[in-house]
């Protein structure tokens, strides 16, 4: 495994923002950046022996700086939402910052995604740190977080969080990587394939929001339990699909919560990557951004409608107003751990 280390552009204050590739012995590679402790790219061969970056991205900090897509980026302190921007915990209410559609989303104004964390580079991994302090973006409790990123020689990205707590606080952190398997920049994910193994969703209102209804998705849009194309019910109006402008839908993993397990396997059928997703989160959130307008990405390439999915792992958005869903909080003390694998494979 071979680790480089270049610059990638300052912050504001003058902090130097690096950029990190790891490449295996095939050749393999992926590069993140200290900024967000974000994913950048993913660079695998298909069944042609082209190589093809799979995860989209931007070329310069200014763009990831300027963007509100959260790409590639780790969320946190709270992935997803938070409704009406409000929870109690502990008898005491808190009111974070209202970012969407009066609901609380990726961690607030200024999330884990916007922040430059620390970066550790160690045998066969980069490791990125950050320290949240009481009070910030109105969650409790003085966090330290920790995402490593390692890659092996099977062309699997291993993600794995870490945090504690000095007091009681939520804690649910997940990557927002955006998924091209024929390379990004190069059209529409519309007819790549999906299995989610998942019989139930949780049902939104029209700002995406879980209602606390959990339904199945026999006889849904919702069902990816048999592969098929992404697009194929994507311009359904049921489930409030017309409201999230396609699939921006929790699923509720089939698989006990404790080990890693495969949750979700998406392909390309044109060029034949396949990604496997393996993890012990409870959740999945599929979502198929529409109206990207024409985002300009790497290498001059346009991200238009449709342009890339994400399948992030979690816990389910708004968990604090609905005590059914598993519980987002983090215990004075305790160790916050969870692990995501995206396999890469050729058929």
């Amino acid at each position: 495994m071979q680790i480089t280390k270049t610059p990638f552009g300052r912050m504001p204050g003058g902090e130097e923002v690096s950029l990190y590739t790891m490449t295996n012995s095939s050749g393999a590679c992926c590069t993140l950046l200290d900024y967000g402790a974000t994913w950048r790219s993913m660079c695998v061969p298909n069944r042609n022996g082209e190589m093809k970056d799979v995860v989209l991205g931007f070329d310069t900090l200014e763009e990831y700086q300027q963007q509100e897509w959260y790409i590639g980026a780790t969320i946190g302190r709270v992935a997803n939402r938070i409704g009406g921007a409000h929870y109690t915990l502990n008898g005491e209410e808190y009111f974070p910052f209202a970012n969407d559609c009066g609901n609380c989303s990726h961690g607030g104004k200024i999330g884990f995604d916007k922040r430059l964390w620390k970066a550790a580079v160690e045998e066969d991994a980069v490791v990125f740190s950050l320290f949240s302090p009481d009070g910030e973006e109105e969650f409790p409790g003085n966090l330290s977080a920790m995402a490593s990123y390692r890659l092996g020689e099977d062309n699997a990205l291993s993600i794995r969080y870490f945090a504690v707590s000095d007091r009681d606080t939520l804690c649910s952190l997940t990557n927002h990587a955006y998924f091209n398997l024929a390379g990004q920049g190069s059209g529409t994910v519309l007819e790549q394939t999906l299995r989610i193994d998942a019989d139930r969703f949780t049902c939104i209102d029209a700002t995406i929001l879980p209602t606390g209804r959990i339904a199945s998705v026999e006889g849904t849009p919702l069902d990816f339990r048999a592969e098929k194309p992404i697009g194929r019910d994507i311009a359904s109006r049921e489930y409030l699909m017309d409201a999230a402008l396609g699939y921006d839908h929790n699923f509720v993993l089939n698989h006990p919560q404790g080990g890693v397990e495969l949750v979700a396997r998406a392909f390309d059928p044109a060029g034949g990557i396949g990604m496997d997703v393996l993890t012990d989160q409870p959740g999945v959130q599929l979502f198929t951004p529409y109206d990207m307008c024409s985002l300009g990405g790497k290498g001059g390439t346009i991200y238009k409608d449709r342009a890339g999915f994400c399948l992030e792992t979690q816990h389910f958005a708004n968990a604090m107003q609905h005590p059914h869903f598993p519980s987002i909080v983090l215990k004075a003390g305790d160790l916050y751990t969870t692990e995501t694998i995206y396999r890469f494979t050729i058929a």
